[in-house]
């Protein structure tokens, strides 16, 4: 028998075809069943203000309150405490399978203050650090007081699961 015959006689045979085909719904379940468990991976939610990469450099002290709505956008709320207060509020969270809860993994106030005359005073980057309010640019705890009363809120309002 020449090789094209051999050929045509496994193309025929039945149970030639059954084999291949149950091969190929192996891999196309393989590949569905892939498919599900790469949808589990987890994911990460960013709410809120999302800080450009090197704004707060760009904003020195004395600068105008136009130069820091331009640098940062419009904050997510003011405050008029000593003068006036831009804060830019933001949380990142996170789940490592589709189907858990999602685990506050950094919430973040930023502050920016100013004085009478609308130029910066001072700047400040509240977080969360052993449970306390930290501010990561001065590296110490705020204390108490009218400040204190204004972000005690926000991070009870971030934290709400």
């Amino acid at each position: 028998m020449t090789t094209l015959n051999q050929t045509r006689l496994r193309a025929s045979n039945p149970r030639g075809l059954h084999a291949r085909w149950r091969a190929l719904r192996l891999v196309a379940a393989a590949a569905l069943v892939g498919a599900t468990l790469a949808g589990c991976t987890g994911e990460q939610f960013q709410k809120g203000y999302i800080l450009p990469p090197g704004a707060l450099e760009q904003i020195p002290i004395g600068a105008s309150q136009d130069q820091v709505l331009i640098v940062m956008g419009t904050p997510s709320t003011v405050a008029t405490l000593d003068g006036e207060v831009f804060y830019y509020i933001s949380q990142r969270s996170e789940r490592p399978v589709a189907f858990m809860n999602q685990k506050v993994v950094d919430q973040r106030v930023i502050a920016i203050y100013f004085d009478k005359s609308r130029r910066v005073r001072r700047l400040a980057n509240y977080g969360l650090q052993d449970g306390k309010i930290f501010d990561f640019i001065s590296r110490t705890t705020p204390t108490s007081g009218q400040e204190m009363s204004y972000l005690t809120p926000l991070f009870k309002l971030l934290s709400f699961n």
